[in-house]
Formats: C-alpha cells, sequence, structure tokens
C-alpha cells in the first residue's frame, strides 16, 4: 500500500517562516497519512473489502477497498463493515452499507456519513467516528438532512453521501490516562496564564495567587479574550432549516 501512504510532516505549529501560530504542538511520534478516498468518484465499479484497518490521523477506522480492476482505495469504515463485503458508488446503488449514492436517489430515515456540500467536491461533513445524518425529508429542489448536532440542513439532491454510521463509535469514551501518551499524540501542555510570568503572558505574575486582572481576559499576545471574535451570519445560513441544539453555537 505504498502508494496510498506517505510520511505525513510534523511543523508543529509553525508557519513557513518557522514562527509559532499554533501553541502546543510538537513531538509527537512518526505517521504515516493514508489517502482517503472522499470523493468515491468510482463509479459503478464494484470493491471488496480487503481489511479493516486503523489510522493514527483520525479517531474512525478505515477500510482498504480493492476494486474489481486491481486498484485499492481507503475509504471511511461504517459501522458493522466485515472484510470480504461488496461495496460501490453509483447512482443505481443498492441500499446496503458502504455504498455511495446521490442523496435523491436515499429513502428519508436513513443513515449517512461523508456528506458532500458541493457536488463533486468530496465529503466533508460527519466523517468522525460515530456519527451519523438521517435524510429528513425532500423538498422539490433539496433533501433535508438532520445532522449529527440536530441541525437540519438543505442539500442538493445530487451530491454524494455514503450509507451507514460511521464506526468506532465508543472513540469518544476512550481515556488517555497519561501526560507521555499526550505528548506522543503530538499535543504539549497548556499552562495557565495566571501561572506563568509576566514576561510570557499579560494574566502572569504578581505576588501570591493572583486573577486575570486589567479589566478582562486577554490572550498570550495581548488581544482581548472575551466578546463576540466572529461574523453573525455564514454565507450557508439560507441553507438551514434548523438550528443545532441549545447550548451549541457556530
Amino acid at each position: 500500500m505504498k502508494k496510498l501512504k506517505t510520511i505525513l510532516p510534523k511543523k508543529s505549529g509553525r508557519n513557513a517562516s518557522g514562527k509559532v501560530t499554533v501553541r502546543h504542538q510538537g513531538g509527537r511520534q512518526k505517521r504515516f497519512l493514508r489517502e482517503i478516498d472522499f470523493k468515491r468518484d468510482k463509479r459503478d465499479i464494484w470493491g471488496r473489502v480487503e481489511e479493516i484497518v486503523y489510522d493514527p490521523n483520525r479517531n474512525a477506522y478505515i477500510a482498504l477497498i480493492i476494486y474489481v480492476d486491481g486498484e485499492r482505495r481507503y475509504i471511511l469504515a461504517p459501522a458493522g463493515l466485515k472484510e470480504d463485503q461488496k461495496i460501490i458508488a453509483s447512482e443505481s446503488a443498492p441500499l446496503e452499507m458502504g455504498c455511495a449514492l446521490p442523496l435523491a436517489k436515499i429513502p428519508v430515515g436513513s443513515q449517512v456519513h461523508n456528506i458532500e456540500i458541493r457536488p463533486g467536491k468530496g465529503g466533508q461533513i460527519v466523517r468522525g467516528a460515530g456519527a451519523a445524518a438521517v435524510i429528513h425529508g425532500k423538498e422539490e429542489k433539496y433533501v433535508l438532512v438532520k445532522l449529527p448536532s440536530s441541525e437540519i440542513r438543505r442539500f442538493k439532491p445530487e451530491v454524494y453521501a455514503t450509507l451507514g454510521q460511521v464506526g468506532n463509535a465508543e472513540a469518544r469514551t476512550e481515556r488517555i490516562d497519561k501526560a507521555g501518551r499526550k505528548r506522543r499524540m503530538g499535543i504539549r501542555p497548556t499552562v495557565r496564564g495566571t501561572a506563568q510570568h509576566p514576561g510570557s503572558h499579560p494574566h502572569g505574575g504578581g505576588e501570591g495567587r493572583s486573577g486575570v486582572g486589567m479589566k478582562y481576559p486577554k490572550t498570550v499576545y495581548g488581544k482581548p479574550a472575551v466578546g463576540k471574535t466572529r461574523k453573525k451570519r455564514k454565507y450557508s445560513d439560507k441553507l438551514i432549516v434548523k438550528r443545532r441544539k441549545p447550548g451549541k453555537h457556530a
């Protein structure tokens, strides 16, 4: 599978000039990046699940598919997918787990994942372990999909999605257990600003235990860390039928 795997370079949160732009990164174990077929653009060709494998770059398992023409590709492994099971991406694909179809061809109430936002761009949402969206209804020009956040959103009927729920749903209950494993994952410690000295954080310094001070919390760069930091409206607001759960904000 050498063609499907490449060494994943570790930049440790640094930009092109070597400056740290994302903190708390560095020092992880070497990883290979598996090329995942999110597009499912090998259409009307049957494939067989050769094996289910672990991917260090995501919390879901992936499946190695060998197609009848001999090509191999990785896809996200749905829950319950077994070795030697056959799958296909096609407008006329059977309604079976792991098969990819346009949303217009999938019945209401079905679970799907790896959903495209724009036709042909490849699946962009509902890709995490245990995630699944549900076909909620169909309109004249759109298909309504209920996402894992309970948001109901319109999608074009020609976009592709994969049937089933993403596997390894128990990933969210996994315990890291020790700091050493976190370091091997490439995650460095996060230290409170008030515990640092004043030269490294605006909250630092002071005799004894001291609060944030200086009127309002700040980032390590001295920028305000309170209030609204994002634009209120999103480009895709017009496609949202119902907002996500109360307490979960964009």
